[in-house]
C-alpha cells in the first residue's frame, strides 16, 4: 500500500496543477459538453503515457531532442490559437441557463481538440512518460505494477472530480461576468504555457 500511495500522490501532484488540459475539461464540463466522454478520454490518455513510462519508453523520448522541439512548436501554435479564441469569448455575453448542454459541440471536434491540447504538450511526455517512468524504474515486479496502479488511480479520481465537480460551480456561471473571468483566465493560461514551450524550444 505504501508503494501504491506513493504512485497516487505523485500522479495527483502532476495533474492537479492548472494546465491546458484541465482548463479545457473544466470549460466544457461547465457547459455540460460531453463531460463523461472528455473525462474518460483524459484518463485513457494518462494511462497510455504512464504505461509507456513504466514500461521504460521514457529514456527513448528523453533522448530525442528534435522530437521534443516538434511538440514544443506545434503545441505553442495550438495554444496560442486556443488562447486567442478564449480572449474573444471573454468579450461575448455568455451565461449558463436552463438549456445549457442542449447545443453541444460535435464529439469528434472536441476529442480532436483535447488530443491536441494533450499530445502537442511536451509536459505530457515529461510528466507521464519520463518523470513517472524514471521513478517507476526503481521498482521491480509486483511493486512496479502497484506503483502504476497508484498513478492511474490518481488520474481517475482527479478527472472525475474535475469534470463532475464542475456542476457545483454552475450557479456562479449564470452570470456573464463569471464566464468572462473564466475565458480570460483560460486565455492567460494557454498563452503562458505557449510561452514556456517556445522558451523550451529555443533553449
Amino acid at each position: 500500500m505504501n508503494v501504491f500511495f506513493k504512485g497516487f500522490s505523485l500522479g495527483l501532484g502532476l495533474i492537479v496543477a492548472i494546465g491546458a488540459q484541465n482548463a479545457f475539461v473544466l470549460s466544457n464540463a461547465l457547459k455540460k459538453n460531453h463531460t463523461l466522454i472528455l473525462v474518460l478520454a483524459c484518463i485513457v490518455f494518462d494511462v497510455i503515457g504512464i504505461t509507456l513510462g513504466v514500461a521504460g519508453i521514457g529514456a527513448f523520448v528523453a533522448g530525442k531532442e528534435w522530437l521534443m522541439n516538434v511538440f514544443s512548436w506545434g503545441g505553442a501554435a495550438f495554444l496560442l490559437f486556443y488562447g486567442f479564441t478564449s480572449f474573444q469569448s471573454a468579450f461575448k455575453d455568455q451565461r449558463m441557463d436552463s438549456g445549457a448542454g442542449e447545443d453541444r459541440d460535435n464529439v469528434k471536434t472536441l476529442l480532436l481538440a483535447l488530443m491536441a491540447v494533450t499530445f502537442l504538450n511536451p509536459h505530457y511526455y515529461l510528466d507521464t512518460v519520463i518523470l513517472i517512468g524514471s521513478i517507476a524504474a526503481h521498482y521491480v515486479g509486483g511493486e512496479r505494477i502497484t506503483f502504476w496502479l497508484g498513478t492511474i488511480s490518481a488520474s481517475f479520481v482527479w478527472f472525475f472530480t474535475l469534470g463532475f465537480g464542475a456542476a457545483l460551480l454552475i450557479p456562479l456561471f449564470k452570470k456573464s461576468i463569471t464566464w468572462k473571468i473564466l475565458d480570460f483566465s483560460i486565455g492567460c493560461v494557454m498563452w503562458y504555457i505557449a510561452y514556456g514551450l517556445v522558451q523550451t524550444a529555443l533553449a
